[in-house]
Parts: C-alpha cells; structure tokens; sequence
C-alpha cells in the first residue's frame, strides 16, 4: 500500500508518499480503506523524533482515520465489509490501509463526511477523558479552556457547554470568534492580557474550578493562582516547556488543588475502548444530530501533507486539519 513516510528525524518537507506492507489484521481487528486522516501536535512531535509510538504500533504517523472496512478479523461480527467507520488508532492513520479494534471503531454518522469524521477521535476523546473522567467538571462550574481554538480546544468547549459549565477561553484574539460561537462565553487573548487577571476579575476573585493545559511551564504558576478551592489543573502537553523555576507547593494545600496530568495514546486498549464507549453513550447522538460538531480549519489532499504540517506548527490551524487519502 501507499503511505506517508519518512527516514529520519525532519522538517516537514521531507515527508513522502511511498510503499509500505500492508498491516495484517489480528482477530478482533478491522481493515480499514483509509478515506481520511486528522493531524495531531503528536505527528509532528513523532516526525521531529521526540515521541516514538508505543510498542507494536505502526511507525506511519496518524492517530484518527475515517473510511470503509475493507476486511474483518476472525472473531468480528459486529462490522462488514464497506461498513463507513471512524476511530482512535496508536498509529498508522496516514495510509491506504489501516487497522482497529472492532471496539475502538464506530459507525460514521449519516450527516458527516469521512473528512469531518476522522477530526473527531483525538480531539472528543482527549477533550472529554480530559473533562468528564478527570476533571469530573459539573453543571455551573467555571472551566478555563487554554488554546480554545484548536482541535481538542473546540471540542472542550462543546462538551463543557453540554454539562453546562460556565466557559473562558485563551486564544489569540483572531480566533475568538469560532470559540464564542461555539459557546464560551469569556475570550481571553493570551497574547495581549493576563488570563489570571481576567479570571479573577470575571468570576469576582473566586477562580476558576477546572483548567484545561497544554501550554506548561509558563502557564503554571497562573493556572494554580487562577484555581478556586477544590479547583483542578489537567494537563495535556507541555507546549511551552515543562520546568517551572518558582513554585510556592503550599497553594496546592491551602486550596486543596487536584493536579493531574494525562496522555491518551499510551493508554492500555481496555482503558481506550471503555472511554470510547463512554463518549460514544454521552455525545453520539449529539454528533448525529449536528448539536456537537467538529471543526475542521482545512483539508488537505495527502500528496499536500507538508503543507498541512508546517500549517499547524505555525499555529495558523482554527480547528482541525485533515488529510484526503487517495
């Protein structure tokens, strides 16, 4: 089969479309035709030789795919050939071909298309793993959203608007207007204000309850000051580094802060399936019905991947980016 490849730690310019085996399928897998895949900061970061898959996951890059089964394991019923499904994967997204639990999988609505389909798994499952597993955000509580814009960003604020919470975002004030439209209700430009200084101020010096991260070390000493009592620190990534110089611990106790940091891809299958059975009971019918929806900033045909990289390491991206598998 065809996929995107490359040789060695690179820029984005040196990915390729080459040849590569076609992945065999295990009992309880499915073969997929891939019609399309989704970008993550973790394809660049495995592109750049900093995050290696984890064991026994394919080397090609791509976390999320949409497209038809094209061959079903031994022990799978639930699927059949030409069956249109999207999911979760531990890699191997940017190719013709590629394989996933029959439990990770699932049904692509009638009103999506494969491009907007496959910008769903990464984002909704981190976003909402993030939010309701962890954070166990509830109705009326105040949640800060960092980098509301981006992928897992816009699904945050759909899924806190669900639970009902109160919703302030950072974001560069160019794409505020996706985020309010969206729901969140504060926009907070991080390039212009002090995100702490707008929560205090916006919820009268009571702080916020839960805080979505990915920024790190530059971010952490306002997100603790940010947090009311009881409040909760989730943190994604550490775009910004991940040593902070300075930090009074005694916060944590006099507030009794919960911190916790997450991944998702290294996550065992069963911890994987769970959480993708329970988005599926919380938001599926709410996809189907266009009430929750994906964002998708642009798509891009594979041959064009290069471009769709250095678009998100430059930070242009309002959403997701998607690549169109020919």
């Amino acid at each position: 089969m065809k996929a995107i490849l490359f040789d060695e730690p690179c820029n984005a310019d040196k990915l390729y479309i080459g040849e590569f085996p076609k992945p065999e399928v295990g009992e309880e897998e499915i073969l997929v035709e891939v019609k399309a895949a989704a970008l993550n900061r973790a394809d660049i970061l495995q592109r750049l030789g900093k995050y290696p898959p984890p064991l026994g996951a394919s080397p090609v890059l791509g976390l999320e795919i949409a497209g038809t089964v094209a061959e079903v394991g031994s022990k799978v019923f639930k699927w059949k050939t030409g069956d249109k499904v999207f999911g979760l994967i531990p890699g191997g997204g940017y190719a013709q071909y590629a394989v996933i639990h029959e439990e990770m999988a699932m049904k692509i609505p009638d009103n999506l298309t494969f491009e907007q389909a496959a910008a769903i798994p990464e984002a909704f499952l981190t976003a909402y793993q993030a939010i309701v597993w962890l954070a166990e955000l509830k109705p009326a509580e105040y949640i800060l959203i960092h980098a509301g814009a981006s992928g897992v960003g816009t699904a945050a604020i759909q899924l806190a608007g669900e639970i009902g919470a109160k919703i302030i975002i950072t974001a560069s004030a160019e794409k505020h207007f996706i985020c309010k439209e969206l729901g969140a209700e504060v926009l907070i430009d991080y390039k212009s204000q002090n995100f702490r200084e707008v929560v205090m101020r916006t919820t009268n010096d009571y702080g916020v309850d839960v805080v979505i991260d990915f920024i790190g070390a530059n971010y952490f000493n306002d997100n603790i000051e940010s947090l009311a009592r009881d409040g909760r620190l989730i943190l994604l990534a550490t775009l910004s580094g991940g040593k902070v110089k300075e930090f009074d611990v005694r916060q944590i106790l006099s507030k009794r802060l919960k911190i916790i940091g997450s991944t998702l891809r290294s996550r065992s299958l069963e911890y994987q399936i769970k959480l993708t059975k329970d988005f599926k009971q919380f938001a599926y019918e709410k996809i189907s019905s266009g009430k929750i929806k994906p964002v998708i900033d642009k798509v891009y045909d594979w041959k064009d991947v290069a471009q769709a990289h250095m678009r998100m390491e430059e930070n242009k991206n309002i959403g997701k980016i998607v690549l169109k598998i020919n």
